[in-house]
């Protein structure tokens, strides 16, 4: 097997893998629009916390649209050795490229703004609410489990909090080694820079077929 027919098949591949993932999520947002009880039914009351503050179906429904269309032209393109729809899987990856970058760098600019708005007003929501409000209890104990942070900066937000005078201890989640959950992680690009290369490298090799 030569180079360039690998990298078609794991193109292919790899973007059926997106076409599927997109027409996933396009189906459960579709789901959650059109019956939203029976899916609260199976998933519990975590999906309605969640559900309460934000509106996650047509979250899902645009994110699993534009997956669709981004595994199509691939997956498709790829099969078809079509220069043209390799073009746009390049320009529409190239188009998500640019659009993380600027957001990443509107974030780093407003950072300190956003960190000061968030601590005053989520740390005096902690103090008073958690232990208080089942709903932000859980959603709140959800996050620190899984992303393993303590607070929005650190355990002493719950420090003098209503959780902390009526226990005496701080959250369960808070000693298992935990770090801030503000911490900003690196933006990993590997994956749209590495999409966008292979498709360039099939849309030249055409030229030479």
């Amino acid at each position: 097997m030569g180079c360039f027919t690998f990298i078609k098949v794991m193109m292919i591949l790899f973007n059926l893998a997106i076409f599927l993932g997109g027409g996933t999520l396009l189906g459960v947002g579709i789901w959650v629009t059109v019956d939203q009880k029976s899916f609260l039914d199976i998933f519990g009351t975590f999906s309605s916390s969640v559900l309460q503050v934000v509106n996650v179906s047509y979250f899902l429904i645009v994110i699993g649209s534009i997956l669709l269309v981004i595994g199509f032209l691939g997956c498709y393109g790829a099969q078809k050795e079509s220069k043209c729809l390799l073009m746009m899987f390049f320009s529409v990856v190239l188009i998500i490229f640019i659009a993380e970058v600027a957001a990443a760098v509107v974030a780093l600019v407003y950072t300190g703004l956003a960190e000061m708005l968030l601590t005053s007003v989520v740390t005096p929501l902690l103090k008073e609410k958690y232990g208080e409000d089942d709903s932000l209890t859980h959603i709140w104990n959800v996050t620190m489990e899984e992303v393993r942070c303590c607070g929005l900066n650190n355990y002493t937000d719950f420090t003098n909090s209503t959780w902390y005078e009526k226990y005496g201890v701080y959250p369960a989640p808070c000693c298992n080694g935990t770090h801030p959950c503000n911490d900003t992680l690196a933006a990993q690009e590997v994956v749209p820079i590495a999409a966008m290369a292979v498709s360039m490298y099939l849309y030249c090799h055409l030229d030479q077929k």
